[in-house]
């Protein structure tokens, strides 16, 4: 499947986006009530998602990123995680708090969260992803807040992408 811009359709706007967002971090800061949290960004397609959410948090919060990846450059999961860069501070006795672009399988959600188990001893574990593609879930994992359902759709934008493209985008789109 080629993707060409011209082709989009917007599945979920700039507005609808950010009301989303804004609604989630006030349920997350009920959650920590002022605590300080660590919160991991899942690169690459997370980090525009995380930096709009961090912004209306508000508690003391450290930011790390790791990359991990499960696509490469095709439109289907490889079934297959593959920890590029997974080095994380000392988590033990701390609030985490897991931001991904879009939980769909779940094999990365959950490989995750058992790697931070293994590893470590902490206060909370919460995972928080901008979609939630529940109809392709292949492992029994959810995120603990996300913004939206997607259906099986193949959806670029917001960060998302297509071989690398389109994560620009203020919107979040997909081809028919």
């Amino acid at each position: 499947m080629e993707i060409k811009l011209e082709d989009l359709k917007i599945l979920y706007s700039s507005e609808q986006l950010q009301t989303r967002i804004a609604e989630v971090s006030k349920e997350l800061n009920n959650f920590y009530n002022g605590e300080e949290v660590i919160a991991i960004c899942v690169l690459k397609g997370a980090v525009v998602f995380a930096t709009d959410l961090v912004r209306h948090l508000d508690m003391p919060l450290k930011i790390e990123f790791i990359r991990l990846s499960s696509y490469g450059s095709s439109t289907t999961t490889s079934g297959k995680v593959n920890a590029v860069d997974i080095k994380l501070p000392d988590l033990n006795g701390k609030n985490v708090l897991i931001i991904e672009d879009i939980v769909d399988t779940g094999l990365t959600a959950k490989f995750l969260v058992d790697f931070i188990h293994m590893n470590f001893h902490v206060k909370t574990l919460k995972f928080c992803s901008l979609l939630d593609k529940k109809i392709t879930r292949k492992v029994d994992i959810e995120p603990d807040y996300y913004c939206f359902d997607v259906d099986d759709k193949f959806v670029v934008g917001y960060g998302l992408d297509y071989d690398g493209y389109y994560r620009n985008l203020p919107y979040i789109g997909y081809k028919e």
